[in-house]
């Protein structure tokens, strides 16, 4: 990998749950685990749940373009073929959207697809993709 990879620690009520959203319905690879915590291969990226059910709560949310996004999330930038692939899989298996994909900041800079998803715990995600890349950090 070309660039430098991220970590990210986060809690979880359930590392069965958390095996079946990021490992099978998501398609992360599971690393290292033990009793209490569970790596997961996040597109390069190192995630790992950890069993800590009394930090999971719905945090905060902050208008962007019309929709109500929560403040903490995590996610990855997508190519637009894998976002929309991504996309269909998870609206195909029933997943409640926190907002649904679509394109927002339509015709301006860093125009995006993106959707928003919580996984069974309550955290956050969101998956976007650009058509241009060069608009990942447009002003």
């Amino acid at each position: 990998m070309d660039i430098p990879r991220f970590h990210l620690a986060f809690p979880v009520r359930d590392l069965a749950e958390a095996r079946a959203f990021y490992g099978d319905l998501l398609g992360c690879p599971e690393g290292r685990s033990s009793e209490d915590w569970v790596d997961f291969d996040f597109h390069g990226h190192q995630i790992v749940a950890h069993l800590a059910p009394d930090e999971t709560r719905q945090g905060g949310t902050n208008p962007v373009d019309g929709h109500d996004v929560p403040v903490r999330h995590f996610g990855v930038i997508l190519t637009l073929p894998d976002w929309e692939a991504l996309a269909e899989r998870l609206t195909a298996a029933g997943t409640a959207f926190v907002i649904a994909p679509d394109v927002r900041f339509r015709g301006q800079p860093g125009e995006q697809a993106t959707m928003f998803f919580l996984d069974p715990s309550g955290n956050a995600l969101e998956f976007k993709a650009f058509a241009d890349d060069a608009m990942v950090f447009a002003r």
